[in-house]
């Protein structure tokens, strides 16, 4: 099921690397939550053939090439074996993040209409307390860990024949996944094998300068293992072969410090949460993050102090941040090379992290155009970003028409709000639905958080008629009335700001603020400036 040049699909994606005598070392920060069995420390044989047993009890509950297989778990990587082992069956694996509300798990995995259910007890439970039965929403529900009432269990499946492997067209869908689902019910994005392998997967497995994994790299992850960005990581990983690959399957501070106690990273990636969390390993002697040549971020935007934190923190001489700007439909569109020296300058008004780069050459087309009449605008002017890829996403399931509206012609409306310089860079301002008259919220925050090192998060939201709230938390709960006047004095007038704890602002599965529920949590409003018309 593997091609010369590399593996055709996910099914035959360890196989293939493992065929090859691939030598990266897998070291898990637990073991995968159906096969804890198999310790923590892997190789690629031993996830070939775990893909191989999972296959077949995958069969067994049911599947069949050309069905849906619904994942919906507590985030590890087990999730990319569990997508590959449905793949090699020619099954279509849906990704769903296990931590989502129960009503919205309900309706992301009717909209899957998956003959099988993958799952846990846990979430099983959690969503038959809250009135969700997720049991009547796939032919088959297994539970990997422990019974639940109706549903199956490993006992039940394990043993039989492993079937053949399936091969599918590069052009059919070969794996779905959701969006981070800021502004309401994720989206469930599908790819196929010539999108996300054959294009996206690419742009990872190019030994780029600087930016690209080397055979004496230790590469470490911490992202949402249910999103697309863990397939793209993962092919590009694969195919480069570092010298190890450490896998955290959860944010905690205590399992960054030790993870990289033991194995020093030199390359990694996170998600911007994440690394805020991070923040206080920094201040420990001997911190962790010293070897780290190159820092990754995707998913939300990366706020000033804390790139500038962890670069400061590296003991290379010049390490990097590579800051990408992309999406589940389209990958990555743009990245940005941030160095200490280009952060020097601290609380500027337009903060260098806004600048995000420019298309990728050879891979991605950009124009920013006007929302109404969809005419390409004069660089300097904000508009909403239209992206031209191979690798755009070829439906929603369950929601053709939403993908439908989001097309135009070969090009794709992000529903971002961002403005192109005359030498070609963007300049990320906001989410369409999120924008304000006059002003980038997003950059807002960022001179916030630079300015006022207290502050943890800083959110500004707004409804037509009123000031924008500035929504913040701070490290120690305190507050300084005097620093936050002086920190806006020369910024658009904002309402008196509201302080929340962390928790209290509600996130998506990759930590990323969903603004529209906060928006109508506290001023009580869904009304926004933006149209809201390409989320």
């Amino acid at each position: 099921m593997s091609g010369k040049g590399g593996p055709t699909g996910l099914g035959s994606l360890f196989a293939h690397y493992a065929a090859r005598g691939h030598r990266t070392r897998i070291h898990l920060s637990r073991p995968f939550d159906f096969a804890p069995g198999l310790g923590t420390d892997l190789g690629v044989g031993d996830l070939a053939g775990l893909v191989e047993e999972a296959s077949a009890w995958i069969h067994a509950a049911g599947a069949r090439a050309g069905d849906r297989v619904a994942i919906a778990k507590s985030s590890h990587w087990d999730y990319l074996v569990l997508a590959c082992a449905a793949a090699r069956i020619g099954a279509l694996p849906v990704l769903v993040a296990g931590g989502l509300p129960a009503d919205t798990l309900q309706t992301v995995l009717k909209r899957a209409d998956a003959r099988v259910l993958v799952t846990s007890e846990e979430i099983l439970r959690t969503a038959s307390e809250s009135g969700a039965d997720l049991i009547a929403l796939a032919e088959a529900v297994v539970s990997i860990d422990r019974p639940f009432p109706g549903a199956l269990t490993m006992e039940d499946l394990r043993g039989g024949r492993i079937p053949p492997a399936v091969q599918t067209a590069p052009y059919e869908p070969m794996v779905a996944t959701h969006t981070s689902g800021t502004t309401g019910v994720p989206k469930l994005v599908v790819h196929t094998a010539d999108t996300i392998m054959g294009h996206l997967g690419r742009t990872e497995s190019i030994p780029w300068p600087i930016v690209g994994m080397k055979r004496r790299d230790t590469v470490a992850t911490a992202v949402a293992f249910n999103h697309m960005r863990m397939i793209t990581w993962s092919t590009g990983m694969l195919r480069l072969e570092p010298k190890r690959a450490l896998i955290l399957a959860d944010a905690e501070p205590a399992t960054a410090e030790r993870m990289f106690r033991r194995h020093r990273p030199t390359y990694l990636e996170a998600l911007p949460a994440t690394y805020i969390g991070w923040e206080e390993l920094l201040e420990r002697p001997d911190n962790v993050f010293s070897d780290v040549r190159l820092f990754v971020s995707t998913f939300d935007a990366m706020h000033p102090p804390t790139v500038r934190r962890f670069l400061h923190a590296s003991k290379r001489p010049f390490p990097s941040w590579l800051q990408g700007w992309g999406q589940s439909e389209t990958g990555p569109m743009t990245f940005r090379l941030l160095t200490r020296r280009a952060l020097n300058e601290q609380g500027t008004r337009h903060p260098t992290t806004r600048v995000v780069g420019r298309p990728i050459p050879g891979f991605t087309d950009m124009k920013v155009v006007d929302p109404v009449t969809m005419e390409e605008v004069p660089a300097g002017t904000p508009g909403v970003v239209l992206a031209r890829t191979n690798g755009r996403c070829i439906s929603y399931l369950g929601e053709a028409d939403r993908w439908t509206s989001k097309t135009q012609g070969t090009w794709w409306n992000t529903g971002d709000w961002a403005v192109s310089s005359r030498t070609g860079a963007f300049s990320l301002l906001d989410r369409e639905v999120d924008v304000i008259p006059g002003m980038s919220c997003i950059e807002l925050e960022d001179v916030l958080a630079d300015r006022l090192p207290q502050l943890l998060e800083a959110v500004i939201i707004g409804v037509p008629g009123q000031l924008p709230l500035p929504v913040v938390c701070t490290r120690d709960g305190a507050w300084d009335d005097i620093a936050w006047k002086q920190a806006t004095s020369d910024l658009p007038a904002l309402a008196e700001p509201l302080q929340l704890d962390w928790n209290d602002i509600p996130r998506t599965s990759t930590g990323k603020v969903r603004r529209l529920e906060l928006r109508e949590r506290l001023l009580g409003e869904d009304a926004t400036f933006g149209t809201g018309r390409w989320t």
